[in-house]
């Protein structure tokens, strides 16, 4: 058998069929694996982590009449430019301030929103959402999946009848339950009722009770507005000065004259006095739907016109009906 030395820099046959592999291709991958690895973890860990430097303090949710949900939660944060998601696309009145109350801006980008933090090492998000409950006949249906536990608050006269979760907490607040839900998705369906109906602890929840508010219900009813009819033929008077009153209310204002407020604060943007004299014309006070249908400005940006008022101490900004109501004041006072 002839002996034959193959060179190791190229692949060739012997004539008995033996395959020799070039190896010096093999050797240079070998020494460049480690600096490759390397050079992969340096990209990766210069890769910004924003949502890393972020843990949820507290998260409490409030279920409002309308179908909506208002998510308010606190947040400690170690990042100048903190990207925050969102719990669904459908956000209103999405406002984020720091711990001494200042507003940050944020700009919002489908189900996430962009915080500029200012260096606050602990921020606050408040929020309406539309995307959480959906209804079908007279049930509502409040679906969600928390990555942390949370407080929820039912709507007033609300009652539960079904959940797919074991809250940590269930309490009655006068008319509404607040419950404690632990981390994960969570399923409740609930039915508005008259106040009389509505249970006061989780061990009401059954079929007798249903029963027995089914017939004690429309009597109680009966009895109610005979009540009420009795009293209304006693007072009918008194009712009459007081509806009188009661649309009189709307058209009364204490608010300033738009010309003296302009006087006070002259160096007031031109928009922001369209804003003002909306406002005084409709009896001094408005709600801030009102403002973005008048002026047909989104959300965000109408919420940021009013807050740079309420700053002016042109207007003060107060909850009715669970919307914001925007009022002219009226201890207005000269810059210094």
């Amino acid at each position: 058998m002839n002996s034959q030395i193959v060179p190791i820099h190229r692949t060739e046959f012997r004539e008995d069929g033996m395959l020799f592999v070039r190896t010096d291709s093999i050797i240079d991958t070998m020494v460049n694996a480690p600096l490759i690895v390397a050079g992969l973890l340096v990209v990766a860990l210069t890769i910004p982590l924003q949502t890393s430097f972020a843990t949820t303090r507290t998260l409490d949710l409030i279920i409002n009449s309308d179908g909506s949900t208002h998510i308010s939660s606190q947040i400690d944060v170690d990042s100048s430019n903190f990207e925050l998601s969102l719990f669904g696309t459908s956000i209103d009145n999405f406002i984020a301030t720091a711990e001494d109350g200042t507003i940050l801006s944020g700009d919002i980008i489908e189900d996430k929103v962009m915080i500029q933090t200012n260096d606050n090492s602990s921020i606050s998000i408040n929020y309406e959402i539309h995307d959480l409950i959906s209804k079908e006949g007279r049930i509502w249906t409040f679906s969600f999946d928390s990555p942390t536990r949370y407080s929820l608050l039912m709507p007033e006269n609300s009652v539960i009848v079904g959940m797919n979760i074991l809250p940590e907490n269930m309490e009655q607040l006068e008319t509404q339950i607040k419950l404690e839900i632990p981390t994960g998705p969570a399923q409740i369906e609930y039915i508005f009722s008259a106040p009389l109906e509505t249970p006061t602890t989780p061990s009401e929840f059954s079929f007798d009770s249903v029963t027995i508010g089914l017939i004690i219900g429309p009597i109680m009813a009966a009895v109610i507005a005979s009540v009420i009819a009795i009293k209304k033929r006693q007072s009918k008077p008194q009712l009459q000065t007081e509806v009188i009153q009661t649309h009189s209310e709307p058209t009364k204002t204490d608010s300033l004259n738009p010309n003296t407020i302009f006087d006070l604060r002259p160096d007031m943007r031109e928009d922001d006095k369209e804003i003002v004299k909306f406002i005084s014309e409709n009896g001094g006070e408005v709600f801030e739907s009102d403002l973005r249908k008048k002026f047909l400005q989104p959300r965000t940006t109408m919420w940021r016109a009013v807050k740079r008022l309420e700053r002016l101490g042109v207007v003060e900004i107060y909850k009715k009906d669970l919307l914001n109501m925007v009022k002219l004041r009226n201890d207005l006072e000269a810059e210094n």
